[in-house]
Protein backbone atom coordinates (compact mmCIF):
# COMPACT_ATOMS: atom_id res chain seq x y z
CA UNK A 1 0.00 0.00 0.00
CA UNK A 2 1.48 3.32 -1.05
CA UNK A 3 1.87 5.89 1.63
CA UNK A 4 0.33 9.27 1.21
CA UNK A 5 2.82 11.97 0.66
CA UNK A 6 2.12 15.35 2.05
CA UNK A 7 2.32 18.12 -0.53
CA UNK A 8 4.58 20.89 0.53
CA UNK A 9 3.45 24.26 -0.59
CA UNK A 10 6.41 26.46 -1.30
CA UNK A 11 6.25 30.19 -1.53
CA UNK A 12 8.68 32.32 -3.50
CA UNK A 13 11.47 33.80 -1.40
CA UNK A 14 10.19 37.36 -2.01
CA UNK A 15 6.64 36.57 -0.84
CA UNK A 16 5.31 38.78 1.90
CA UNK A 17 1.83 38.20 3.27
CA UNK A 18 -0.62 41.03 2.78
CA UNK A 19 -1.28 43.09 5.91
CA UNK A 20 -4.56 42.16 7.56
CA UNK A 21 -7.27 44.73 8.07
CA UNK A 22 -9.54 45.16 11.07
CA UNK A 23 -12.15 42.69 9.74
CA UNK A 24 -9.73 40.01 8.53
CA UNK A 25 -9.50 41.31 4.97
CA UNK A 26 -6.70 43.26 3.31
CA UNK A 27 -6.44 47.05 3.49
CA UNK A 28 -5.77 48.61 0.11
CA UNK A 29 -5.53 52.14 -1.17
CA UNK A 30 -7.46 52.60 -4.42
CA UNK A 31 -5.40 54.11 -7.21
CA UNK A 32 -8.45 54.29 -9.48
CA UNK A 33 -12.14 54.31 -8.72
CA UNK A 34 -13.68 50.83 -8.74
CA UNK A 35 -17.43 50.34 -9.16
CA UNK A 36 -19.17 48.85 -6.12
CA UNK A 37 -16.00 49.32 -4.04
CA UNK A 38 -14.86 52.92 -3.70
CA UNK A 39 -13.40 56.04 -5.21
CA UNK A 40 -9.83 56.95 -6.00
CA UNK A 41 -7.80 57.69 -2.86
CA UNK A 42 -10.03 55.76 -0.45
CA UNK A 43 -8.74 53.03 1.84
CA UNK A 44 -10.88 49.90 1.51
CA UNK A 45 -10.79 46.44 3.00
CA UNK A 46 -11.29 43.49 0.65
CA UNK A 47 -10.79 39.73 0.71
CA UNK A 48 -7.23 38.58 0.03
CA UNK A 49 -8.16 36.71 -3.17
CA UNK A 50 -9.83 39.79 -4.68
CA UNK A 51 -6.76 41.85 -3.80
CA UNK A 52 -4.18 39.36 -5.10
CA UNK A 53 -6.01 38.22 -8.21
CA UNK A 54 -7.68 41.41 -9.45
CA UNK A 55 -7.01 44.74 -7.74
CA UNK A 56 -3.22 44.54 -7.37
CA UNK A 57 -2.37 42.92 -10.76
CA UNK A 58 -4.67 45.32 -12.63
CA UNK A 59 -3.00 48.31 -10.95
CA UNK A 60 -6.29 49.48 -9.44
CA UNK A 61 -5.00 49.48 -5.87
CA UNK A 62 -1.84 49.36 -3.77
CA UNK A 63 -1.11 48.40 -0.21
CA UNK A 64 -2.35 50.96 2.29
CA UNK A 65 0.96 51.77 3.97
CA UNK A 66 1.41 54.80 6.18
CA UNK A 67 3.57 56.40 3.50
CA UNK A 68 0.88 55.98 0.84
CA UNK A 69 -1.79 57.32 3.20
CA UNK A 70 0.31 60.44 3.89
CA UNK A 71 0.84 60.99 0.17
CA UNK A 72 -2.92 60.72 -0.47
CA UNK A 73 -3.66 63.14 2.39
CA UNK A 74 -1.23 65.69 0.92
CA UNK A 75 -2.76 65.22 -2.52
CA UNK A 76 -6.29 65.64 -1.12
CA UNK A 77 -5.22 68.83 0.69
CA UNK A 78 -3.82 70.20 -2.57
CA UNK A 79 -7.01 69.28 -4.45
CA UNK A 80 -9.12 70.97 -1.75
CA UNK A 81 -7.01 74.12 -2.12
CA UNK A 82 -7.47 74.09 -5.91
CA UNK A 83 -11.23 73.53 -5.48
CA UNK A 84 -11.42 76.46 -3.03
CA UNK A 85 -9.69 78.72 -5.58
CA UNK A 86 -12.09 77.52 -8.26
CA UNK A 87 -15.13 78.26 -6.07
CA UNK A 88 -13.77 81.73 -5.32
CA UNK A 89 -13.37 82.33 -9.06
CA UNK A 90 -16.94 81.13 -9.72
CA UNK A 91 -18.34 83.44 -7.03
CA UNK A 92 -16.42 86.36 -8.53
CA UNK A 93 -17.74 85.46 -12.00
CA UNK A 94 -21.30 85.30 -10.60
CA UNK A 95 -20.99 88.78 -9.10
CA UNK A 96 -19.63 90.17 -12.39
CA UNK A 97 -22.48 88.49 -14.22
CA UNK A 98 -25.04 90.07 -11.87
CA UNK A 99 -23.76 93.53 -12.87
CA UNK A 100 -24.35 92.74 -16.55
CA UNK A 101 -27.41 93.58 -18.56
CA UNK A 102 -27.76 92.26 -22.08
CA UNK A 103 -30.13 93.34 -24.81
CA UNK A 104 -31.54 90.92 -27.35
CA UNK A 105 -33.43 92.20 -30.36
CA UNK A 106 -36.32 90.11 -31.63
CA UNK A 107 -39.15 90.50 -34.12
CA UNK A 108 -42.41 91.32 -32.34
CA UNK A 109 -45.93 92.43 -33.16
CA UNK A 110 -47.66 95.59 -31.88
CA UNK A 111 -48.80 93.91 -28.64
CA UNK A 112 -45.23 92.89 -27.73
CA UNK A 113 -45.52 89.20 -28.54
CA UNK A 114 -42.47 87.77 -30.28
CA UNK A 115 -42.86 86.01 -33.62
CA UNK A 116 -40.34 83.44 -32.41
CA UNK A 117 -38.83 83.12 -28.97
CA UNK A 118 -35.61 83.89 -27.15
CA UNK A 119 -33.89 80.84 -25.69
CA UNK A 120 -30.68 79.92 -23.93
CA UNK A 121 -28.63 79.94 -27.13
CA UNK A 122 -29.43 83.59 -27.89
CA UNK A 123 -28.52 84.57 -24.31
CA UNK A 124 -25.18 82.74 -24.58
CA UNK A 125 -24.40 84.50 -27.88
CA UNK A 126 -25.24 87.90 -26.38
CA UNK A 127 -22.96 87.19 -23.40
CA UNK A 128 -20.13 86.17 -25.75
CA UNK A 129 -20.35 89.60 -27.33
CA UNK A 130 -19.71 91.01 -23.82
CA UNK A 131 -16.74 88.62 -23.33
CA UNK A 132 -18.54 86.26 -20.93
CA UNK A 133 -18.34 82.59 -21.86
CA UNK A 134 -20.95 80.14 -20.61
CA UNK A 135 -22.69 77.15 -22.17
CA UNK A 136 -26.34 76.69 -23.13
CA UNK A 137 -26.99 74.19 -20.36
CA UNK A 138 -25.87 76.67 -17.69
CA UNK A 139 -28.76 79.02 -18.55
CA UNK A 140 -31.82 78.15 -16.45
CA UNK A 141 -34.99 79.36 -18.15
CA UNK A 142 -38.46 78.47 -16.92
CA UNK A 143 -39.51 78.51 -20.55
CA UNK A 144 -38.63 80.41 -23.71
CA UNK A 145 -39.03 84.18 -23.56
CA UNK A 146 -41.98 85.03 -25.85
CA UNK A 147 -42.70 88.66 -25.03
CA UNK A 148 -40.83 91.94 -25.00
CA UNK A 149 -39.61 93.09 -21.60
CA UNK A 150 -37.05 92.70 -18.84
CA UNK A 151 -36.29 89.22 -17.51
CA UNK A 152 -34.05 87.97 -14.71
CA UNK A 153 -32.38 84.74 -15.84
CA UNK A 154 -30.62 82.29 -13.52
CA UNK A 155 -27.17 81.11 -14.62
CA UNK A 156 -25.97 77.88 -12.96
CA UNK A 157 -22.19 78.02 -12.62
CA UNK A 158 -21.73 74.74 -10.74
CA UNK A 159 -21.34 73.63 -7.12
CA UNK A 160 -24.64 75.29 -6.18
CA UNK A 161 -23.37 78.70 -7.29
CA UNK A 162 -26.03 80.61 -9.19
CA UNK A 163 -25.74 83.97 -10.87
CA UNK A 164 -28.47 86.29 -12.07
CA UNK A 165 -28.49 88.11 -15.37
CA UNK A 166 -30.77 90.91 -16.57
CA UNK A 167 -32.02 90.25 -20.11
CA UNK A 168 -33.83 92.96 -22.06
CA UNK A 169 -35.86 91.66 -24.99
CA UNK A 170 -36.53 94.60 -27.32
CA UNK A 171 -38.05 94.88 -30.79
CA UNK A 172 -35.66 94.95 -33.71
CA UNK A 173 -34.84 98.31 -35.22
CA UNK A 174 -36.57 97.29 -38.48
CA UNK A 175 -39.88 96.60 -36.72
CA UNK A 176 -39.70 99.93 -34.86
CA UNK A 177 -39.13 101.85 -38.07
CA UNK A 178 -41.94 100.07 -39.91
CA UNK A 179 -43.73 103.31 -40.76
CA UNK A 180 -44.96 103.35 -44.34
CA UNK A 181 -42.61 105.17 -46.68
CA UNK A 182 -43.66 108.66 -47.74
CA UNK A 183 -45.08 109.03 -51.22
CA UNK A 184 -42.56 110.42 -53.66
CA UNK A 185 -42.99 114.09 -54.47
CA UNK A 186 -44.37 114.80 -57.91
CA UNK A 187 -41.75 115.96 -60.34
CA UNK A 188 -41.60 119.71 -60.64
CA UNK A 189 -41.95 121.37 -64.04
Amino acid sequence: MPTKQKKIRRRPHNFKPLPAGANGGVELLLIQSVDQLGRQGEVVEVRPGYAMNYLLPQGLATLATDHHKRMVDKHKARLAEIEEQRLTGLKKFASELARQSITIEANANDEGHLYGSVGAHEIVLALKRNDFTITDDQVRLKGPLKELGLYTVQIHLGHEIEGELKVWVVPTAASQDAAPPAAPAPPSK
